[in-house]
């Protein structure tokens, strides 16, 4: 059951989002962006060791976390595992069979998916794969905040 009031007039919020990792596991960092009504807000961070498919769904849990309404949101991502497990409903199956996946093994990241999936309820939601690497802009950028971040996740181990 969603929360968001369907005849309510939702904000419309464009969020791009990528995750990095140098080596997986291996330092990690996320990055995101939002826009509304032609603003932009730039958000970051990363962890000292942590995997890719983490630090892809960090940056969506991040940025829907800054939203303050249910609102309309477009999601791009050019992660597939994240991409296709929240369309194709795969997210959701694995939380109701007690975090397990087809064949009985478990799902990764059932934590980080506890928060997303919460947050989805929360929000309309469509998702748009785009292809990393391949010059969009938004991804492009998102990409670059995720390599500093994961860069500085990456020194702040080396001086512990």
């Amino acid at each position: 059951m969603r929360l968001f009031d369907r005849t309510k007039n939702l904000k419309k919020i464009e969020i791009f989002t990528d995750g990095a990792c140098q080596g997986n596991p291996g330092p990690g960092g996320w990055g995101a962006i939002l826009r509304y009504n032609g603003h932009e807000k730039e958000i970051s961070g990363g962890e000292c060791c942590t995997t890719n498919n983490r630090m892809e769904l960090c940056a969506v849990i991040e940025a829907l976390s800054l939203l303050k309404e249910p609102c309309d949101v477009t999601l791009f991502s050019d992660s597939k595992y994240v991409c296709d497990a929240i369309s194709k409903g795969w997210a959701k199956k694995w939380q109701s069979n007690g975090w397990k996946r087809n064949g009985n093994s478990p799902a990764l990241n059932p934590d980080l998916w506890e928060k997303l999936l919460s947050l989805i309820n929360i929000h309309k939601i469509s998702i748009i794969w785009v292809k990393g690497h391949a010059g969009h802009p938004g991804n492009e950028r998102c990409d670059k905040l995720a390599v500093a971040a994961a860069t500085h996740a990456k020194l702040q181990k080396q001086n512990i």
